[in-house]
């Protein structure tokens, strides 16, 4: 087992983590950790990330210290190919939501895959 933000996390086999974390998993943390209701702590976690959702569609971009950067791109509009038949296609322009991870959860991810 390994602890994430204090949620135990069931690891299979194949090194691939067991569960999802979602929502109530973070609701729970905030329960536990910081001692808000279930209420509260559920409407924390909400706003949260409602503040985040906001800030991306706006096109702000979303940094979280020691966690990493989440931004908006705009791409272009170009011409792709079907790779089965060699057909030209028009792909439209889209945004599209980036991660960037810091170096510090870069280091943190590879640390977790040793042993």
């Amino acid at each position: 087992m390994r602890m994430v933000m204090g949620i135990k996390k069931a690891n299979k086999g194949d090194g691939m983590t067991g569960k999802t974390l979602t929502r109530m998993d973070l609701s729970d943390a905030v329960f536990r950790e910081v001692g808000l209701s279930r209420n509260e702590s559920a409407q924390l976690v909400e706003s949260v990330l409602q503040h985040m959702s906001d800030a991306l569609v706006s096109g702000e971009q979303v940094k979280i210290s020691s966690f990493g950067t989440f931004s908006i791109r705009d791409k272009a509009a170009r011409i792709g190919r079907n790779p089965k038949t060699g057909e030209e296609v028009p792909i439209h322009p889209r945004r599209v939501l980036t991660f960037r991870p810091s170096h510090l959860m870069k280091d943190r991810v590879a640390a977790g895959n040793k042993g």
